[in-house]
């Protein structure tokens, strides 16, 4: 059973259904960055694994829901990130523009 805890995304464009997560590299598992604690990893290693699970969810979730979803690592460049979002926002506004 899907966890039913309330979701919030960073960033969220209503107008055109898309949610953006800036995800810390400790706390999400950046496959870059990430490090495994060394104290306390009977704690930390289950609880990284949970927010994995939870991002992954919360994606299908969103998506399901008619969402487009963007996630960027804290160690990308806020001009690539802001770039992305840019790029995206207005392709999804066009379909949004002809769809009507």
């Amino acid at each position: 059973m899907r966890e039913q805890r309330r979701r919030r995304a960073d960033i969220v464009f209503t107008r055109v259904k898309l949610a953006v997560f800036l995800d810390g590299c400790f706390w999400h598992s950046c496959p870059e960055h990430a490090t495994s604690p060394r104290r306390n990893a009977d704690y930390w290693l289950p609880k990284l694994e949970a927010n994995r699970r939870r991002d992954r969810d919360t994606n299908l979730l969103l998506e399901s829901a008619g969402w487009y979803v963007l996630r960027f690592w804290e160690h990308v460049p806020p001009a690539e990130v802001v770039k992305q979002i840019e790029e995206t926002y207005l392709e999804l506004d066009a379909q949004r523009g002809t769809d009507r």
